[in-house]
């Protein structure tokens, strides 16, 4: 990553308005889906009084210095810079001690990000969930955003708050993750549909993550799901919002539409066979 890029790197926001909906796993396993496509990739943990980044990412025993640090003119950026052994395209900016929270401000995080984006292809900012300070600070550095949800009505509620503030501050485009997707309740009606979601929330659906076990196992371990090809569902969709992220055209279908088809498909071919119905 020492090579200066010569198109400006996309700086891309990961924000929630609700906590525990994912987006730090989002901007762990994209990231690394990003480097494994060939894009320099810097996370930068924005999260200053909770951060979990490092620990998703399995790189909390390599951290020596970190933002609070650079800021502080006592380290390069290099030096803080932790890059990941089996993905060399993917660095991780560690945020610095919680009480940097008193003292940081919007120009400190402007001047952070700007000497990450000389570096990088894609620099994703790992954000404070709400819209308080944490946030405030966050936003202040990007240029772009993606809001995570997942389909419950005080998420979506609380993620409506966050695109407003975004719209207020010029951030664009800002897209929309809907995550912990269960197709079977959605189909049943006992989950709001993603139709009802995007209603609500009006932004362009860049990706749609299933409830997978195998998240749960893979942050436990420190190991994304997109870093060793695994195939389970959520790290596919993953791998696809990264390409959609880049431009390639990958058609999002519906799970609980797609489960209501392969249902009316089994009973069609049921009747066929059978004539019982």
């Amino acid at each position: 990553m020492d090579a200066v890029t010569s198109a400006p790197a996309r700086i891309i926001l990961i924000c929630s308005g609700k906590g525990g909906v994912g987006k730090t796993t989002l901007t762990a396993n994209l990231g690394i889906a990003l480097a494994r496509l060939g894009e320099r990739t810097v996370v930068l943990d924005a999260d200053f009084g909770l951060r979990n980044l490092d620990l998703l990412l399995g790189l909390e025993n390599r951290i020596v210095y970190t933002a609070q640090e650079v800021l502080a003119e006592t380290c390069r950026l290099e030096q803080a810079l932790v890059k990941h052994k089996q993905e060399p395209n993917l660095a991780l900016l560690p945020a610095g001690n919680p009480r940097m929270l008193e003292w940081l401000t919007p120009e400190d995080m402007q001047r952070i990000v700007a000497m990450v984006a000389e570096r990088a292809d894609y620099v994703l900012i790992d954000c404070p969930a709400g819209i308080e300070d944490g946030f405030k600070n966050a936003a202040a550095a990007a240029r772009e955003a993606i809001v995570i949800t997942t389909p419950e009505v005080s998420a979506v509620r609380d993620a409506d708050r966050v695109i407003g503030l975004l719209n207020t501050r010029g951030v664009a485009p800002v897209q929309l993750v809907l995550n912990r997707v269960r197709p079977r309740m959605m189909a049943s009606q006992e989950m709001l549909g993603v139709d009802d979601v995007t209603d609500i929330l009006a932004l362009p659906l860049v990706g749609l993550v299933v409830e997978d076990e195998q998240v749960i196992v893979s942050t436990n371990r420190g190991e994304p799901l997109t870093l060793n090809g695994n195939g389970s569902p959520a790290a596919k969709a993953y791998q696809n919002i990264a390409r959609r992220l880049r431009g390639e055209e990958i058609p999002l279908e519906d799970p609980s539409k797609a489960r209501r088809g392969l249902r009316a498909r089994l009973m069609n071919k049921i009747r066929k066979t059978t004539g019982l119905f």
